[in-house]
């Protein structure tokens, strides 16, 4: 990842363990790394389908460096979003399905689901070769991986940059699937997208921009994925030292826009779980804790009405919330949104139980829902609550 004008040795460049930034992972297929992302549940990571394409389950591992050291783990399954296109980099995404569950130390992370984020500020972090915006990236860079940080706005969807270029290029982007960001400094005369699209932004000194390495690594904003990094590009004399797809000062980062790729994305997460209830007599109450690790318990959402449009999505936003069981030592804490897509009536909800060996009575926590959307509770309920027992199996002396 590259810095502006603070050197990448920096406290500010540097994503420490601890930090907010466990669940951001280096992949690696025994010959190419990359970056990528923990999703809610601890099962998955997304990064990019280019990384792992043609690569094998069985010769990936990935790495989490969290407050409580570096865990590894491999794969048991890597599935690729099925219209990916190589050529124009549509669609270039993968959902790499662990072997074991993730450390309880790594950070989960919701979607970034609405598609307002052109214009907006954003996170980016990944396990990229560093260097600097004037000189891009350190070619003789020989320490170990380190996990970087840096800022940057998105300025505007690939397929309005290819369209204000106005001439014949191959590249051909799915629009809203592809979000772009420029490497500013500060100075005009370096704002590649602002000359292009009239765009008043040349950046502040958190600026950064993706390198090799990143590929795969995730794009924040308010602590969710928005995007995905895939590649970086250049836009005509605009690049400040004049070496292309270096990274440095006037060139462009390509993200893909997660947004676009939610229903993929959530109902290869679905598929995914095991022995998940489908209707409400299926649901358990209670589950057993294990010893290491998480297990899962789950909340089934249905929905019993009828759509005023076949293809109309429905969703509900939901939290957990503590009851005697405490979110970070009994359970992990989670928030987001489901949506439940056209044709789909139910979806469940997991929630990760940590295993532990101390002896402790049963508790309780629950999951809270609220704001539907495309449906209602009813006259006038606002939140819904369904709780949930954890059976300790550890034994008193």
């Amino acid at each position: 990842m590259v810095a502006t004008l603070s050197s990448y040795t920096g406290a500010r460049s540097i994503a420490s363990p601890g930090t907010g930034y466990d669940g951001v992972v280096r992949i690696s297929d025994g010959l190419n790394y990359g970056s990528g992302v923990l999703l809610n549940g601890g099962r998955a990571v997304l990064t990019a389908a280019h990384l792992l394409y043609g690569a094998i389950p069985s010769n990936i591992t990935v790495y989490f460096e969290t407050s409580d050291g570096l865990h590894t783990t491999g794969a048991s399954a890597l599935t690729f979003f099925p219209g990916y296109n190589p050529v124009n980099s549509n669609g270039d995404l993968a959902l790499v399905f662990l072997s074991d569950s993730a450390p309880v130390s790594a950070e989960r992370y919701g979607l970034y689901r609405d598609g307002d984020a052109v214009s907006q500020r954003f996170t980016m972090v990944g396990y990229g070769i560093p260097g600097t915006g004037e000189t891009g990236i350190d070619l003789h860079y020989a320490g170990d991986y380190t996990r970087l940080k840096a800022e940057n706005r998105f300025d505007a969807d690939a397929l309005t940059v290819k369209e204000a270029l106005q001439d014949n290029l191959v590249w051909s982007p799915l629009a809203d699937s592809l979000l772009v960001a420029d490497f500013d400094n500060g100075e005009s005369v370096y704002d590649a997208l602002g000359s292009l699209l009239g765009i008043a932004e040349t950046g502040n000194d958190s600026e950064g921009m993706i390198t090799p390495g990143d590929s795969g690594g995730p794009a924040f904003i308010a602590d969710r994925v928005v995007g995905i990094a895939s590649y970086i590009g250049i836009y005509h004399d605009k690049d400040y030292d004049g070496v292309p797809l270096n990274s440095s000062i006037g060139e462009l980062g390509f993200w893909q826009r997660v947004s676009y790729y939610q229903e993929w994305i959530d109902q290869s997460l679905r598929e995914s779980y095991q022995g998940v209830p489908v209707r409400r007599d299926e649901v358990e109450q209670s589950v057993t804790e294990g010893d290491a690790g998480t297990e899962y318990v789950y909340f089934l959402l249905e929905f019993t009405g009828e759509r005023a449009d076949p293809d109309e999505w429905v969703s509900i936003d939901y939290v957990t919330r503590d009851g005697t069981a405490v979110a970070g030592e009994d359970y992990l804490y989670q928030s987001g949104t489901a949506v439940l897509y056209p044709d789909e009536s139910h979806a469940v909800i997991p929630v990760e139980i940590i295993g532990d060996t101390v002896p402790e009575t049963s508790e309780y926590f629950s999951l809270v829902v609220t704001n539907p959307v495309g449906g209602s509770f009813g006259d006038g309920v606002t939140e819904l609550i369904a709780l949930r027992t954890i059976i300790d199996n550890d034994f008193y002396l």
